[in-house]
Order: structure tokens, then sequence, then C-alpha cells
């Protein structure tokens, strides 16, 4: 009835493992839970203990795919129709999270929502913990408002007949926007996302130093979407933006400034006091560099 499926990284994922384990067997269904570890460097002793519980698995890959390659590997790899896809450093918030997911298994395609936890985390973390509750972190009327746009697969309920004929694009083998991606291909081909209260804390904090080079990837990674047309300014603010800047002739200009204050702007962001309007800034900013080059 249900395949959980939690894609690996370089993160012990014994504890999420044996929540979902205790929670999946007082359900009485039929259930699988497949780790595929993206080759990784470590943590691989530790997890292997999660092949001691009945119906798990966890083996490592001989050479890391990418984060859409994997999920679609481990779409494949299920033998039910239902799958539950979970980042691997994330933990359910309630103690009824799987019944939740099975009273909705008649969705489609089904997000429960992201938590961070309220305790501030070290000052090194500071940006990609702010970003995440603010970002992320959004209520059920907010996710609603714009169900497409919203949605993660860090806590997603989807039929696999869905993966089967809409796979998560496999050009994207860096990090940053398989998610928009995925959810605007559904969108586009009339595949709804409901959205419900059965979240997941998001536990895994960067550094702010590497947010921001994942960001930068993964702003590299919307450049070529839009070059392939796969993503429109609906889609994306950024290229929202960028369009606007265009139709003003504003790209040289806006260049110029941010040229000029990408290191003060760059300092604030690693700060104990970031600020996400020049996160925003700094993004929309780097974005005209790589369009512009």
């Amino acid at each position: 009835m249900l395949s959980i499926l939690i894609p690996v990284y370089n993160y012990d994922v014994f504890a999420l493992v044996e929540t979902l384990y205790k929670q999946t067997l007082e359900c009485h269904i039929p259930f699988e839970i497949i780790c595929l570890d993206d080759a990784s460097q470590e943590f691989a002793i530790e997890n292997q203990r999660i092949n001691l519980f009945e119906n798990v698995s966890y083996s490592i890959l001989e050479k890391n795919i990418g984060r859409s390659a994997i999920r679609n590997l481990l779409a494949q790899k299920a033998v039910y129709e239902n799958l539950l896809f979970l980042d691997a450093d994330t933990i359910p918030v309630h103690h009824n999270f799987i019944s939740n997911y099975i009273s909705e298994i008649e969705n489609k395609a089904v997000f429960g929502g992201l938590l961070y936890e309220n305790k501030k985390p070290l000052p090194e973390q500071i940006l990609r913990w702010i970003y995440g509750k603010k970002r992320e972190a959004l209520s059920l009327s907010e996710r609603n408002r714009n169900p497409s746009n919203t949605a993660l697969v860090s806590n997603l309920l989807i039929k696999k007949e869905i993966l089967d004929r809409f796979p998560f694009d496999e050009n994207l083998t860096k990090y940053g926007y398989e998610d928009l991606l995925f959810f605007a291909v559904l969108k586009s081909n009339q595949i709804e996302i409901k959205h419900i209260e059965n979240p997941v804390f998001h536990l895994n904090l960067e550094s702010s130093s590497l947010f921001l080079s994942k960001t930068k990837t993964a702003l590299e990674n919307l450049v070529l979407l839009d070059y392939l047309n796969k993503i429109s300014k609906n889609e994306s603010k950024i290229i929202s933006s960028f369009g606007f800047l265009k139709k003003m002739k504003l790209i040289s200009i806006f260049n110029f400034l941010f040229k000029k204050s990408e290191q003060k702007i760059k300092r604030n962001l690693l700060s104990n006091k970031p600020s996400l309007f020049l996160f925003d800034i700094y993004k929309l900013g780097y974005y005209c560099s790589l369009k512009t080059k």
C-alpha cells in the first residue's frame, strides 16, 4: 500500500527510519521503506543498522547520480502505488504522521508542510534558519494561495503512476529548483497538489556560507531552465524581476550597483542578523550577472 522513499547523502537517517517504522506498523498496512544513499562518504556504517528492520532497506550507490535521478530511481524500485517522499534530514512533528497520510491516500499528490524548530541555531547557521522559517515553513492558508509554488518534495505523498508519467528532470544534476520544475510540470498537466497540516521538521541547517554557495549553484540551474523554457515568470519571481528590469532597460545599471555592493551584502548575509530583503537582492544580482555574461 505505501512505499516510503528516502534519498540519503551524508546524513544519519536511523532516527527518521525508526520513527516511520513504528508509526507505519501501528497502521497495519503493507509497506516498505527504501533508503538509497547517493554515494555518501559519511554515516554509511551507522545507516547499515536500518537493514535490521523488516521491510526496510538501505543501500549505497556506487556513484553520485544527483537529486533528481535518485528520486526517480527510488520511485522505480517502489512496489506500492502510493509513494511518500521524505528528505533524510527531516523528522515527523506528530505521532500520527503516517496515519494522517493514509487518510489522504485517495488524492493524487499531498504535501504536509515543513517546519523549523524555534530554538535559535548557531550564529553561522542563522541565514538558513531564517530563510526556512520565513519562506518554507508556511501556514496551510499561505500554502493554499499558491499550491504548486509552495509544495516541496521533502514531505510529499504522490501516486506512483504520476512519477511514471512525469519523472524528475535528470538534466538537473546540481542542487536547486528541482522541486519548482517538478510541480510546474504537474500544474501544466492539471495535477493538483492538496495541502494539509502534517509537517516534518527540517533538522539539518547548513552554514550561511554553504547556503550562499548552494544558492548560486541553484541560480545556475534556473538560468538553464529559463533558457530551455521549462520555467516561466509565473513560477519564478527572479525570472519575473529580471524580465521587468530588462523591459525598463535597467539591467546594466542594476549589474553595476550590484557589483559595487555585492561584498557589503554578503557580509550582512554571513552575519548573525541577515536580511532576507538583501538575500533577494543578492539572488537577483547574481542571476542578472549570469544572464548577461
